[in-house]
């Protein structure tokens, strides 16, 4: 992929995954490229390769258009989430003073957006603090699906945090991680993090309209 279109590819999902471009708008390729500064050729590539990764869409003759999910493609992507992120957990090192301080500071951003009550400031940043951990997994190919995973479902997370109750909890579940972290129990990681995913996946789900605390419940018990 030619360096023109890697920007393209970082610029678009930046603008997807920030809810800039939201699930179902098209994507006007000219427009595009005059807003990045390029010709249409580094566009349409970095609009296939975003494509095959599931982000974007496309119909012949109609042209590229951003991802919607349903609610079937939803919960697939957190069956997928809860299986990978078990493998990547279980075989995480002990981590050292200096990552456990790093993985610190990102939750005290995480912390500080949801003070402020900045939704979009507080989703990138909460990103940033699981893959800070999940980066440091041996799996680094199943780490590379998970981000994708990530970034499929993230434009749909927003009303989950409007809660200031659910942001103080999300930061809460954030310490607790931390903490096994430190003791080094990935067993109690994995737990944690089995909770975490059910706050955002039940929320979301129930916007789209059929999930239930139940059947993600039993997922999570398997």
């Amino acid at each position: 992929m030619s360096r023109a279109a890697t920007r393209v590819v970082s610029e678009l999902e930046r603008m997807i995954v920030t809810g800039e471009l939201l699930p179902g708008q098209p994507i006007r390729q000219e427009l595009m490229a005059e807003r990045l500064g390029v010709s249409r050729l580094p566009v349409r590539e970095g609009l296939r390769q975003l494509t095959s990764e599931g982000l974007v869409t496309h119909e012949h003759n109609v042209g590229y258009t951003v991802a919607r999910l349903d609610q079937s493609e939803f919960d697939q992507i957190y069956l997928m989430r809860a299986a990978l992120e078990r493998e990547v957990l279980a075989v995480l090192p002990r981590l050292d003073d200096s990552a456990l301080d790093e993985i610190r500071g990102l939750g005290d951003l995480v912390e500080q957006a949801a003070d402020a009550a900045d939704i979009l400031e507080m989703r990138l940043r909460n990103q940033e603090f699981h893959f800070a951990v999940f980066d440091r997994s041996p799996l680094s190919l199943v780490v590379a699906e998970l981000r994708r995973l990530w970034n499929l479902a993230m434009p749909y997370h927003a009303a989950y945090l409007f809660d200031a109750e659910v942001r103080a909890k999300v930061c809460a579940e954030h310490d607790a991680m931390v903490d096994a972290l430190a003791a080094g129990d990935n067993n109690r990681l994995i737990e944690l993090m089995n909770v975490h995913r059910q706050g955002g996946e039940t929320s979301t789900g129930v916007m789209l309209g059929t999930a239930s605390p139940d059947s993600t419940k039993r997922r999570l018990d398997r």
